[in-house]
């Protein structure tokens, strides 16, 4: 379940109506904002979204949906509104519109529209150099489809210096026998992916 391979969507939970949409509407409407409108330059709305921060973690095994790495539910968990709270207020309160994200890459994300959906990025768009960690889009790809992987790429600093090591360290503990084949595909799908393909697992 990770970005550069692809996100199931995690059913949305039986109290998430009750828990955080029903609340969240009825405050839109409280304050006078309107659902279908982009909200007003510096209104914040209530986080009721972080009621349900335990479901998006387990729902999503807790795989940033971007980074495409596990990451621990104490170091931090963000909710990612894919199409932004400021963009259209009606998302807000959305379990469809939630995309579970390490601290880093929703900050990195912020705004910004440009970023591929994790939900419709289909396998085979980004490709990894193992040895490295460099990613970078399919060369197949057609330019159409290259150019946004690139940004997506780009805006989130996936080839960055940081993500690369990341990525790098998690195959040499693989081939240096220091962590298991499950344990690389439970916390690094996307190396896992990668090293399958290329006929090193």
């Amino acid at each position: 379940m990770a970005f550069v391979i692809r996100v199931s969507k995690a059913p949305e939970p039986a109290d998430f109506d009750a828990k955080v949409r029903q609340k969240g509407l009825k405050y839109l409407a409280s304050k006078g904002i309107t659902l279908h409108a982009p909200l007003p330059p510096r209104t914040h709305i209530h986080p009721f979204w972080r009621d349900c921060f335990d479901d998006l973690y387990e729902g999503y095994n807790g795989i940033c949906a971007y980074l495409s790495i596990r990451f621990e539910r104490v170091t931090g968990t963000s909710t990612d509104h894919y199409i932004p709270k400021s963009a259209s207020p009606a998302l807000a309160y959305e379990w469809s519109n939630y995309r579970l994200a390490c601290l880093a890459m929703n900050a990195k994300k912020g705004t910004s529209q440009s970023v591929l959906d994790p939900f419709k990025v289909t396998n085979g768009w980004f490709r990894l150099e193992l040895l490295t960690g460099g990613i970078y889009p399919d060369l197949e790809l057609n330019p159409d489809l290259k150019a946004p992987v690139i940004d997506t790429i780009e805006l989130l600093g996936l080839d960055k210096p940081a993500s690369r090591k990341i990525r790098a360290r998690h195959f040499q503990q693989y081939i240096e026998n220091h962590i298991s084949q499950a344990f690389l595909q439970c916390y690094s799908p996307f190396v896992y992916m990668e090293a399958n393909r290329q006929g090193l697992l």
